[in-house]
């Protein structure tokens, strides 16, 4: 009986899902959101914002991508998503698939087994910060808390560059910034813009879905007299938890409650500031913050945020959240993997990003590739390349893994293809890093679940999932300037399931052709001898020993004035005699926009 239930329960399930199909055209368009500056932003189908992406768990998602920027590749990943056998649809480039080239095509094509908050975004060239990132929201009929709100909003708070990445990445890794400080944003955006209006009305009860879709900034958030019920933390249902302010780390998404006021008397400010702690330094012109209203009455002014008495702020602690389903904390390990989190220069003189002294490099081949080409090695780690930082897990382990902060700054992690138990976080203190000692005693028995989580400077995290997904997944920090700066490593799941059971569509294999990517061998390309590495992307090579971190950055700084100093007298003694004056040059001629300039105002909330 019970198992005749079972199937007319799966048939009804599957007799209600949905195909839900996009056609993506992904060009270049002009964007200004803070009003400062036009720049060429990726958009979708000469928009910007992109689309929003929505569907129901157990629908079928079909985005089907061209690929029309013209001078980049690019691909897409589903932030959050487990990929449930569908590992190939991932999105990392040189991971799970190659790069869409300029002109190509490309579908995803998977089944939608969850419920939640996420988003997607480019996972190629550190490209998602110039425009390519919008929300994606997976909604339940079967939701615990859907008889609990009368509308739902979802709002995203991101940080903003003026310049393209392309160039600002080459500035970062490079002799000229040897200290690895990172650009700093010009600007707070929510929902992609400033001054943003979000209607609402008197006595009802809001779902908000946010979602920090930023590349560097974790921001602090709260909506003046108003106060937040959160039930969703990276699409994990939460016990309700009441907060005055939470904080989103880049990647991190919280879905809360907010019921508001029985009157129209006044309009109320949406405060987004950003994690200033992150920034090595403080343009003078720098806002950290970007103010929205919620809007009981539009003919009433829009109030002015309160100024906090300072800058420290008191946000809600996630790491007390309770999983609406009570799951407890997942048994002894069976594979427990340590990363040390370090950065330092090498001897290009750039400085990098190090998972225990390695520093990511791409492969040659992409990683899932080699999982399906490398016959009966392929439980075997080495065949991976080093600079992968491959760790082959067995099916349904339960892996730990312990990252330590040697850094005093904060970072968050994401882990690809699953959510995981934060059973230990280290408090949030100044100094040096220093190892605690913490033992399975002080582990939290009914652990918060989440896919990104932040780790505070010179502190560690202790994270545990049971490997019941097989797939290659990537465990990175979600800033996007140490992803490009190498803080990865590779976790490949169950890989002998894998080759029996996943099939690469044609158009995979396409892309590579396109890119001139081989698709067989280890992560060097190699066929007869999968040990042989010989050949494989490697990192600039180590300083010499003997140099502190301080002497590289001497020793960079005085490289780069010694060269300057040439340089200038050099132009000094070839230049000729200085010109008579001139006339002043005309202006250049106004850029005109290719699209874009959105600015998406107004806020219009879906019906529940």
């Amino acid at each position: 009986m019970a198992s005749s239930l079972v199937c007319l329960l799966g048939s009804l399930a599957i007799a209600s899902a949905s195909t839900v199909k996009y056609d993506f055209e992904i060009g270049w368009v002009t964007a200004n959101p803070d009003g400062l500056a036009d720049r060429p932003t990726i958009g979708i189908n000469g928009q910007w914002p992109i689309p929003k992406i929505e569907a129901n768990v157990g629908d079928q998602l079909i985005v089907n991508v061209l690929n029309s920027l013209g001078n980049q590749s690019t691909s897409l990943h589903f932030h959050g998503l487990y990929m449930n056998g569908s590992t190939h649809m991932d999105g990392p480039a040189q991971v799970t698939q190659c790069a869409i080239q300029p002109g190509s095509r490309f579908t995803y094509n998977f089944t939608i087994s969850q419920p939640g908050t996420y988003w997607y975004h480019s996972h190629t060239h550190g490209q998602y910060p110039d425009g390519l990132r919008g929300p994606l929201i997976i909604h339940d009929p079967e939701s615990p808390f859907k008889d609990r709100y009368d509308e739902e909003m979802v709002l995203t708070v991101s940080d903003w560059y003026h310049d393209q990445m392309p160039g600002l990445l080459s500035f970062f890794i490079s002799k000229v910034n040897p200290t690895g400080a990172e650009p700093v944003p010009n600007s707070a955006l929510l929902n992609e813009t400033q001054d943003l209006r979000v209607p609402v009305e008197p006595g009802k009860t809001y779902l908000f879905r946010m979602i920090n879709i930023g590349a560097f900034a974790g921001q602090y958030i709260w909506f003046e007299s108003h106060n937040m019920t959160i039930i969703e933390v990276d699409g994990v249902y939460t016990q309700p938890a009441e907060a005055e302010r939470i904080y989103l780390s880049a990647a991190q998404r919280c879905s809360f409650l907010l019921t508001t006021r029985n009157d129209t008397s006044e309009n109320f400010a949406i405060n987004a500031n950003m994690d200033i702690t992150l920034f090595d330094q403080l343009p003078g012109d720098l806002n950290w913050n970007v103010t929205g209203w919620l809007v009981y009455d539009s003919a009433k002014p829009l109030p002015i945020p309160t100024e906090l008495e300072s800058d420290v702020y008191d946000e809600f602690d996630d790491m007390t959240l309770v999983p609406w389903d009570n799951q407890a904390l997942l048994g002894e390990p069976d594979q427990s993997i340590s990363l040390d989190v370090i950065m330092d220069n090498l001897n290009d003189g750039a400085n990098y990003a190090f998972f225990n002294n390695i520093t990511y490099v791409a492969p040659k081949v992409p990683t899932l590739f080699t999982v399906l080409t490398s016959g009966d090695l392929v439980s075997n780690s080495a065949i991976y390349g080093e600079y992968t930082h491959p760790f082959v897990l067995e099916k349904d382990q339960i892996v730990e893994i312990i990252v330590n902060n040697i850094d005093p700054g904060k970072h968050p992690f994401h882990l690809h293809g699953h959510n995981f138990q934060a059973v230990w976080r280290s408090e949030e203190e100044a100094g040096t890093f220093q190892d605690s000692g913490v033992t399975s005693d002080n582990f939290t028995q009914v652990p918060m679940r989440r896919d990104t989580v932040v780790l505070f400077p010179n502190g560690n995290v202790v994270l545990r999932f049971k490997a019941d997904n097989p797939g290659v997944w990537l465990f990175h920090c979600h800033i996007e300037w140490h992803v490009q700066s190498g803080l990865m490593a590779t976790f490949v799941e169950a890989p002998l399931e894998l080759q029996q059971t996943l099939a690469v569509p044609k158009d995979h294999y396409d892309a590579c052709d396109a890119g001139k990517v081989p698709t067989q061998g280890n992560a060097a390309g190699n066929t007869v001898n999968l040990f042989d590495l010989s050949g494989q992307n490697v990192p600039p090579g180590p300083l010499p020993e003997g140099f502190t971190t301080r002497g590289k950055v001497a020793m960079a700084f005085s490289v780069l004035t010694g060269l300057i100093g040439v340089a200038v007298v050099a132009w000094y003694g070839f230049a000729g005699p200085a010109p008579a004056a001139a006339a002043p040059a005309a202006a250049p001629p106004q850029s005109v926009g290719t699209g874009g300039g959105i600015s998406h105002g107004t806020l219009v909330g879906a019906g529940k």
